[in-house]
């Protein structure tokens, strides 16, 4: 089979805000840039997040980048790379300030600056008083920052192909990164990308859990991509369950709910945020919000007819001040819950929410994968962005705020980056068809139209056995038995098959790749949570509560082959200022 060919000085795989971030960077410097999407590229799921962005602008309370870092830093429970957060927070002021000039509509204050509202994790003078530092487009803040780097993207000439699914890499004898084959999601047709460089921006994986505040594309295809390339994935223990998921659904309500002054209350009316976090309260780092709310309910405080969530109570804060910042909170609990909070309270519970582990990069976007004596090498041409990658930024537990600003900053420092490696890279590498060949085996495989077991199926069995096994508290024994039940799903892939073959739409084979994608990551996370010995972030094992950074200060690497684990040591050195040591972390 002859397959077409297009070549690109860079391909992006996702258009969320760190692929078009970067591509914007490449356009810019006159790169001939092509950014694949499985959707169109104003539904990644960059539209969805409400909250803001972080920066210490000081527009609101005092602040500065340094006091951003320490929070960063503290949050992750000191298992970010100190070099990455700091370079991070340096750059976060000026990179709002592009946003703005890009067109992003920030809400303002009184006196016009850009309005900042309060969230968790976030101190005055390390860990003093409340900061304000979220810099907000009311509750749509992604959705504003998306459109507006999709317009610029249009203006730049920036090559877009929408609604095409990436397959898989392709490489050379060598490990340099060729581009990708792709398919054509209308037609079916595949078609080979080639190209000087690549970058993976595809977003998190919140699909491998049954409630979730993840779109249904969020399905890992770049870290499965990786995985099969033989690039281990790290940290992948430490998913973020959001505190304020809409009860039984796992719709989001952003944290900027209680960071414009909502609060938390269980059966009895109590603010109970006040005996986990006495300081903080109901702005204390998510994972212990979420832990908190499994507490109330595990000890029968909860709410409604099972007692089986917590109210999030706004209706003190006005209807004026509901309508102006929080407008898309109002309709989306008015929509899936018939709940106005105006007038009422909203029926909460911990959900599903953020990947804080991802492809091993540094903070230029390279990927980076371990060699001899503890150190790394970068894969020529390959690079990732996002909530794919793993910087690592967040450690065991990102704090609200700090994704969208992730997003920017490293999509810009891999943008820069791949422009100086397509200085001393002119011309494209000689084509791998066998390499290629290997990935259209990979589409070839779900043209299989003998009888087997429904994708769908083994999808919805493999979300139930994650929640089970995975969730906010995890014990040895639980997890344990987890892998055998999501090596058990695997095994079960082998006979899986598309329903209807002869009536079936090409979405149905996007699925069946989606769920080879989750399969995968599924063991992953759950292969690195039993080996995890400690508590640390949002990984809670009630086996091992305490931290333990004499064992455990390093990050995971697990590969496919063989499932086997590895671990690297956590940079504790900044770039220019001391080390924040690790201390007991309280709010």
């Amino acid at each position: 089979m002859i397959l077409p060919v297009r070549k690109f000085d860079s391909l992006v795989i996702g258009a969320g805000g760190g692929g078009l971030r970067a591509a914007l960077q490449l356009a810019h410097a006159d790169a001939n840039v092509a950014v694949v999407s499985k959707v169109f590229p104003t539904r990644s799921h960059t539209v969805a997040a409400q909250g803001g962005v972080n920066a210490a602008l000081a527009n609101v309370l005092p602040d500065n980048w340094h006091w951003h870092m320490y929070d960063t830093i503290k949050g992750s429970d000191y298992l970010a790379d100190q070099d990455a957060v700091e370079y991070m927070c340096r750059a976060a002021s000026h990179l709002v300030y592009e946003l703005e000039h890009a067109g992003v509509p920030f809400s303002r204050l009184d006196n016009g600056k850009i309005y900042q509202r309060a969230f968790g994790g976030q101190s005055q003078d390390f860990g003093g008083a409340q900061a304000a530092r979220t810099c907000a487009a009311a509750d749509r803040t992604g959705h504003a920052i998306l459109h507006s780097l999709y317009q610029q993207n249009i203006a730049a000439k920036t090559h877009f192909f929408d609604e095409y699914y990436a397959i898989d890499l392709i490489n050379d004898d060598e490990g340099n990164i060729l581009g990708a084959l792709v398919l054509e999601i209308e037609t079916g047709e595949p078609l080979v990308i080639e190209a000087k460089t690549t970058l993976l921006a595809t977003g998190g994986v919140g699909r491998i859990f049954r409630t979730n505040t993840n779109a249904q594309i969020n399905t890992g295809d770049g870290m499965g991509m990786a995985l099969r390339a033989g690039i281990p994935l790290q940290d992948m223990e430490f998913f973020q369950f959001h505190p304020t998921g809409i009860a039984g659904k796992g719709m989001l309500i952003t944290e900027g709910v209680r960071g414009e002054g909502g609060y938390l209350v269980n059966n009895d009316g109590e603010r109970f945020m006040e005996r986990y976090a006495p300081n903080a309260r109901d702005l204390a780092s998510r994972d212990v919000v979420s832990r908190a709310i499994y507490m109330e309910v595990k000890e029968g405080r909860g709410c409604g007819p099972n007692k089986d969530y917590v109210l999030l109570k706004l209706d003190h804060l006005g209807a004026d001040v509901i309508k102006q910042r929080l407008p898309g909170i109002r309709d989306t609990s008015i929509t899936f819950m018939n709940v106005d909070p105006i007038e009422e309270s909203i029926p909460i519970y911990p959900t599903a929410h953020y990947t804080m582990g991802g492809i091993p990069t540094n903070r230029f976007g390279q990927v980076v994968v371990p060699v001899k004596h503890s150190a790394e090498e970068a894969i020529p041409g390959l690079y990732a962005v996002g909530e794919c990658a793993c910087v690592s930024v967040h450690g065991a537990n990102r704090l609200g705020g700090n994704s969208l600003l992730d997003i920017i900053v490293f999509g810009r420092s891999a943008g820069n980056h791949i422009v100086e490696f397509l200085k001393s890279n002119r011309h494209h590498r000689p084509m791998n068809w066998d390499s290629v060949e290997q990935a259209m085996q990979r589409l070839r495989r779900w043209d299989d139209t003998s009888d087997g077991e429904s994708v769908t199926q083994i999808r919805i069995d493999l979300q139930k056995e994650m929640e089970s096994h995975c969730g906010v508290f995890r014990t040895e024994e639980i997890l344990k038995d987890g892998i055998e039940k999501i090596r058990a799903i695997k095994a079960r892939m082998v006979n899986a098959r598309l329903t209807d073959h002869s009536n079936v739409f090409n979405t149905a084979r996007i699925e069946a790749l989606e769920l080879e994608n989750l399969v995968e990551i599924a063991l992953a996370t759950i292969h690195s949570a039993y080996a995890r010995q400690e508590s640390r972030g949002a990984h809670s094992r009630v086996d091992f509560p305490v931290r333990d950074d004499k064992n455990w200060m390093k990050h995971s690497l697990f590969f496919m082959q063989d499932e086997q684990l590895d671990y690297k040591p956590v940079r504790t050195k900044p770039l220019t200022v001391d080390t924040f040591p690790p201390k007991e972390r309280v709010y």
